[in-house]
């Protein structure tokens, strides 16, 4: 059975769906659940990133129960949108059907950034960067998805 709704359903895909994809979902469901359904996997499931967790609990998010999934997991929905948030899944993007929108919108990855980070202060600094990024993508929603369609 498909899953259909009024709102714009999307789906945020991210090769690990353990960071960003997370927070675009988290922040979706946070700031425009009245007009969007919010779904993330991954095409390499990973498990979520704590720090990212931390990060957007900072921020008032609670993503702490989503869970990383691929996206054979998913429910039947409809998307309207598949929004690729970083250049692995744009390139290994599975195939949707034509009336799906796919739009890239890449962010850095928190993690390789803070790979290199000397204290936990400056590796959560490029987490909360990539969180309010994504969170001003998301507020620009649903317009900003049918501008770069």
């Amino acid at each position: 059975m498909t899953i259909a709704s009024s709102k714009t359903r999307v789906l945020f895909l991210c090769t690990g769906n353990s960071c960003r994809s997370q927070m675009a979902e988290g922040w979706a469901r946070h700031l425009k659940s009245d007009i969007i359904d919010a779904y993330s996997a991954g095409t390499e499931p990973h498990p979520v990133d704590p720090l990212a967790s931390r990060v957007m609990a900072e921020a008032g998010v609670d993503i702490s129960t989503q869970r990383s999934k691929s996206v054979d997991e998913l429910p039947a929905v409809d998307f309207d949108y598949v929004v690729t948030l970083c250049d692995g899944a744009k390139e290994a993007c599975p195939y949707f059907p034509a009336r799906v929108r796919v739009v890239h919108r890449g962010f850095d990855d928190p993690p390789k950034l803070a790979a290199g980070a000397r204290t936990e202060d400056e590796a959560l600094a490029h987490y909360r960067r990539v969180r309010d990024e994504i969170r001003a993508f998301v507020e620009a929603m649903p317009g900003v998805l049918e501008s770069e369609a």
